[in-house]
């Protein structure tokens, strides 16, 4: 099957009138990105704030037009819009950017919230800064409460640099029955989306705020993930558009924060749980990765970062400590090749340390009266 290309999308995608200008989206300047793989499409639309609601048709005739393409298996249109600051409205009506993807679309940072049926729980694995080993902490956890017999999903949600798919070795595409639902993808147990699994490795995702929002909105809500009881997520590092969306608008059962031990690591860390505190999600525990060096050879100890900090840390703010995982070559190896350590040696002491977090993490989840929170309100004054 030939490969469908930029330049044949938007080629359709000027058959599409904008009914108000007579004028076609391309020509318009409507199309702000275009993404294609395996017969996959992802289109953006960037529009005027103010007629947002009013283009929902406009958008499913873009994603009708996509689709009636040959050789396109699913196409997805959504819209994202900028309002400028001197036009924002106070209270609620202005609560940031628009987006919509559906019917049941909400407007991004108001009250809509992202409801994912059948999961009992979500939790995001987070990191207040990059390069603390929240990715491989994530998929490891997620094997974790695999092998702790408990039903588990996990989200890539990091679009600027997904990791999933060199990490669970996953070189196919998600596919969709009725080129609107795509099916996750499973590995070890695990159902598992990326938007790595869409667009090719070496292509850089440019896209603003707004668009990686409404992506990770579509990749929750548009995914056949079934009856799960847990769904990780691994959350791009920092504190930014993607960050909020989930935690403001996601009915997050916890959070699981990861930090290396070091001081300039911990103030970041400190940073991330903040942010869910202030949205009202629990703080599940810290984890302090890279805890210290054994040297792969004489197995010799030593703590390169220091060592304690994130235990140290979790005492100051009165969350649990999870547990500490070492910095060791069979880790990041495992990970690389696409066979995590949980699965690659289930046996070893690095496996069941990642287990127990996990048996750590359940335990919170599924103790009584316990359930997803509602979305916070957030009130403009």
């Amino acid at each position: 099957m030939a490969e469908i290309t930029e330049s044949a999308v938007r080629s359709i995608l000027e058959t599409v009138i904008d009914p108000l200008t007579g004028k076609n989206v391309i020509a318009l300047g409507m199309v702000s990105g275009v993404a294609t793989r395996g017969g996959h499409v992802a289109v953006t639309l960037e529009v005027d704030p103010a007629r947002g609601p009013a283009l929902e048709p406009l958008r499913q005739a873009c994603e009708q037009a996509v689709r009636a393409m040959a050789g396109v298996l699913s196409a997805t249109a959504v819209m994202t819009a900028e309002r400028a600051a001197a036009a924002a409205k106070p209270a609620a009506q202005s609560h940031g950017h628009a987006h919509s993807h559906g019917p049941a679309a909400k407007t991004t940072g108001g009250s809509g919230r992202i409801d994912v049926p059948g999961v009992k729980h979500i939790i995001a694995v987070a990191s207040g800064k990059g390069g603390v080993g929240k990715s491989t902490t994530a998929v490891n956890l997620a094997l974790g409460l695999v092998a702790n017999g408990v039903s588990t999903g996990l989200l890539d949600a990091d679009i600027y640099g997904p990791s999933m798919p060199r990490m669970l070795g996953v070189k196919e595409k998600p596919e969709s029955a009725d080129g609107k639902m795509l099916k996750p993808i499973e590995r070890y147990g695990l159902r598992t989306m990326s938007i790595g699994y869409i667009v090719a490795e070496d292509t850089p995702m440019i896209w603003r705020g707004p668009m990686v929002s409404s992506a990770l909105e579509q990749m929750l809500r548009d995914v056949q993930w079934g009856e799960l009881d847990v769904l990780v997520v691994d959350m791009p590092p920092g504190t930014g558009d993607a960050q909020l969306t989930l935690a403001q608008r996601v009915a997050l059962s916890g959070a699981v924060i990861v930090s290396t031990p070091q001081d300039i690591a911990l103030i970041d860390a400190r940073k991330g749980l903040s942010m869910f505190r202030k949205v009202a999600v629990p703080v599940l525990g810290i984890v302090e990765n890279m805890s210290y060096f054994l040297c792969p050879k004489c197995g010799e100890r030593s703590e390169i970062f220091g060592h304690g900090g994130a235990r140290e840390e979790a005492g100051k703010l009165g969350v649990p400590f999870l547990g500490e995982i070492p910095l060791h070559l069979d880790i990041r190896t495992t990970s690389d090749s696409g066979h995590p350590i949980v699965v690659a040696q289930p046996g070893s002491a690095h496996s069941q340390a990642y287990k127990n977090i996990a048996g750590r993490v359940w335990k919170q989840l599924s103790a009584p009266q316990r359930g997803g929170r509602p979305p916070p309100k957030i009130v403009m004054r």
